[in-house]
């Protein structure tokens, strides 16, 4: 399989890092970053990923099948996920959900016919503190009301940036 020069670079990076019998250490990291490179987690990259690490291909699938954030079919430009775990959902996540469904006419790991969003019911984020929480890529926003909410679909649809939709408060980590 071949990456582009970054990402082979990034993995001999993570590889250098773990002793020859830890290798299967940079199984996560590699597995992320490829699928952002690729789309998805395709039998191809499990493959190559376990060559790499000195892991076997289905422990790397078990992998996979652990963490949500790594998916077998390419996702939305946009991957918007909505935390309905017990706080989010006393102060609104499940609404926000039902409200993203009904917005993009998609369900939960569903993508809009453009590919431009797509949606993902999550159990938590670890943002108890801020909820509700959305997570949109690898950005956070927290205490997410629905006038924000539908503002930062408006405007992913309509091509912005997250960045450039100014009324959701994003968190820096």
């Amino acid at each position: 399989m071949t990456f582009s020069p970054e990402l082979e670079a990034r993995f001999e990076k993570f590889l250098a890092k773990y002793p020859a019998d830890r290798k299967r250490s940079a199984v996560i990291p590699m597995l992320i970053y490829a699928q952002d490179e690729v789309g998805a987690i395709t039998d191809e990259l499990v493959q190559e990923v376990a060559k790499r690490t000195g892991a076997t291909p289905l422990q790397v699938t078990e992998v996979v099948g652990f963490y949500s954030m790594l998916h077998r079919k390419p996702q939305g430009k946009y991957h918007v996920q909505v935390c309905t775990n017990i706080s989010c959902l006393l102060v609104g996540g499940a609404e926000l959900w039902e409200q993203a469904c009904h917005k993009l006419g998609i369900g939960h790991k569903e993508t809009t016919k453009d590919g431009r969003i797509s949606i993902e019911e999550v159990e938590c984020m670890g943002a108890c503190s801020w909820a509700p929480a959305v997570q949109v890529n690898y950005d956070f926003y927290h205490d997410v009301t629905p006038e924000q909410f539908d503002k930062l679909i408006d405007g992913l649809a309509a091509g912005k940036k997250p960045e450039e939709i100014a009324e959701v408060k994003k968190v820096s980590c």
